[in-house]
This record gives structure tokens, sequence and C-alpha cells, in this order.
């Protein structure tokens, strides 16, 4: 079986660990510990600091990898090293939380320049009725409309599925399109 490395990133408590944890085929591993400061421990009491980790067989031949970053800009130096090797990645955002949404350009323009690798967002938390439209984050965050901006809810497997799908068939046309 062929492991394709994809890696899930975004600001932090965007709903990365949650994304992994939903589609895994396997019991997630992840490097979870006590927040330590107060303006993010209002959002959760536990952050990655390292990766998390999972798997799903897409079929007989293909099994994905799921890396997962840190969502902080403190562990930066991660996103490089889970990067290496990645076939694509999605940029995690949280749909309810325009006030991070800076925080998700930045941390784009660093991924544009770790790697060229295709990537998609998933606009998260579509469930919530305070969710903006995918519309509305494709638009804020400045994402150009030849990258897919998908709605998603990282505790649905069918939603992280299709995100997961469309990242596969974005890195598709990409690779067809250079090799034309």
């Amino acid at each position: 079986m062929q492991p394709l490395k994809i890696v899930i990133t975004g600001s932090y408590s965007a709903g990365k660990t949650q994304f992994i944890r939903t589609i895994s085929d396997i019991e997630t591993v992840s490097t979870d510990y006590a927040v330590t400061l107060d303006e993010e421990r209002e959002l959760k009491r536990e952050t990655t600091v390292a990766l998390d980790f999972g798997t799903i067989a897409i079929n007989e031949k293909l099994n994905l990898y799921l890396f997962g970053t840190p969502g902080q800009e403190r562990f930066d130096f991660m996103w490089e090293h889970l990067s290496i090797g990645c076939l694509g990645y999605v940029v995690m955002v949280d749909s309810c939380r325009p006030g991070h949404f800076a925080e998700t350009q930045r941390l784009m323009a660093r991924f544009a320049d770790i790697t060229d690798a295709p990537f998609v967002v998933a606009a998260n938390k579509q469930d919530d009725p305070a969710a903006l439209p995918v519309s509305y984050v494709r638009r804020r965050l400045g994402v150009s409309m030849d990258v897919p901006v998908l709605p998603c809810i990282a505790n649905e497997r069918s939603s992280v599925k299709i995100v997961l799908l469309s990242l596969l068939k974005h890195i598709a046309a990409q690779h067809q399109e250079e090799h034309v």
C-alpha cells in the first residue's frame, strides 16, 4: 500500500486535531499538553505542541498519512518539518472566529514559503449558527478562486471525507496541469 502524506494545519483551535480523530482508521497519535497562556485557555484546555498523526485507507492501494500541525506560531518550526514530502495540505479555519483570520493568513503565507504543494481551505464549524459563509471566509482570507474553500464540520466523518477527497482531486488536477 502506498502512503501519501497530507498535512492538516490552521490557527490555534481551528479543529485540526478533531479533523484527524474523526477520520483516522487508527487511534490517533497526539502530543497534547495543558494550555499555558490565559487567552488560549479560554478556548480549550489542551493544545498540540508537536503533531497529531492518523491514517485513512482510501482504497486497497492508497493510504493517507495525516499529520496535524500545532496552531500557535511559536511552534512554527514544526510546520517545516511536517511539510517535508507532503503531497498537499488542508488549512483549517474556524468560521465562527473572524478575529483569527489574520493569523490564518499569516500561516497560509508561511506555508506558501515552505511548500508549493496544493492545498484546500476547510471552513470549519459550518453547523454553528454563528458560522460565516464559505464565500465570506474565502474573501476575508484572500484565497484565489482556483483554491477550493469547502464547508466543514470536523466532527462529522462525511464532512472530513469530502474535504480530503476534494484535496486529492485538487492535487491530481494540479499534477495533470504540470505535465501537459
